[in-house]
């Protein structure tokens, strides 16, 4: 057991110390989880908006689907004619915009870009094919009417963090395959992308904080239904692991913490990418574990964040210090 940490798990020394402050996060009684981040939301303060726009637009969902909320989060002075479209994260069956709300507030402020984030139905009441249909709509509204938002429709990066990471590489998917909206950048953070559970760390970390094999387990089964994880025929805009031609798709960079049962699949569907000719930049953060960044003060928290920004902006095409 490492000195400061009371769960056998390596973690950074400033993470460990604050981990018995985070919620403990139990997706087997969604009902509680879902009160638990909606709690945690309403007990933190409001994000400075200074210098943004933000409006809420409602736009076409699927076919024969409901209308879905977009959140736009617009730079009053846009210094390059980029955007981001955001799909949050949470298991498939947590989040929703508000939750992600703070998140986006200061991806905007820090990239300079117009953000879009969507509010994508949740399973288990709507399981896949629906919520990433909704982030679909979203993406093709987004760039249809990016010029309206002084957004060239080129340069739109995808964002996405755990689940969202993994619809993220869903919808980079079905962009292809459908000819849709170009996709400049996707940034796939800690994503959710294997509905077989079987690597070395979602067998192993079953107990880690904010996220484990419990709780993934929960989460697959209630986007694909039960039973349907791990079968042969799951879809691989579901599970993007389950590609087999990740050709053609976007520049990629895949971030991976050490101490995550997402781990070892983002670190494989990175090297899947890098196999089939995309451009790829994969990152493990050593002593970290899903969801760390939220204790922002520890200084492998902040070199995480700096670099997500840092990575968007270049990948939208923005030099260093420009």
């Amino acid at each position: 057991m490492t000195a400061g940490t009371e769960t056998g798990y390596a973690f950074d020394p400033e993470l460990a110390a604050a981990v018995a402050m985070l919620p403990v996060l139990d997706v087997s009684d969604l009902a509680a989880a879902r009160r638990t981040m909606a709690e945690l939301r309403a007990g933190l303060p409001e994000p400075d908006t200074t210098g943004l726009t933000i409006t809420d637009v409602v736009v076409p969902g699927p076919d024969g689907a409901p209308e879905i909320t977009l959140r736009i989060y617009r730079p009053d002075r846009l210094d390059h004619p980029i955007g981001i479209y955001d799909v949050h994260g949470g298991g498939f069956v947590l989040g929703n915009i508000d939750a992600s709300h703070a998140g986006n507030v200061a991806l905007a402020r820090s990239t300079g870009a117009v953000v879009v984030t969507v509010e994508y139905r949740l399973a288990p009441e709507a399981p896949f094919p629906g919520p990433l249909e909704d982030a679909y709509a979203g993406f093709v509204w987004f760039s249809e009417h990016a010029a309206e938002y002084g957004v060239d429709p080129e340069r739109i990066a995808i964002h996405g963090i755990s689940a969202g990471g993994g619809m993220c590489a869903g919808l980079a998917l079905l962009a292809r395959d459908r000819g849709g909206p170009s996709i400049a950048f996707q940034y796939l953070a800690v994503p959710e992308v294997d509905d077989r559970l079987t690597t070395p760390s979602m067998t192993a970390f079953t107990d880690t904080p904010i996220w484990n094999r419990p709780n993934a387990v929960v989460s697959w089964d209630s986007y694909l239904g039960a039973g349907v994880p791990g079968s042969p025929d799951v879809s691989p805009y579901a599970a993007p692991a389950r590609a087999t031609d990740l050709t053609g798709l976007p520049p990629a960079y895949v971030s991976t913490m050490a101490f995550d049962p997402l781990r070892d699949e983002g670190i494989a569907y990175g090297l899947a990418l890098l196999a089939a000719g995309v451009p790829v930049e994969l990152h493990l953060f050593p002593g970290t574990f899903h969801g760390s960044a939220l204790i922002e003060g520890a200084a492998i928290s902040q070199r995480e964040l700096a670099e997500r920004y840092a990575v968007l902006r270049r990948g939208l095409g923005v030099e260093p210090g420009a």
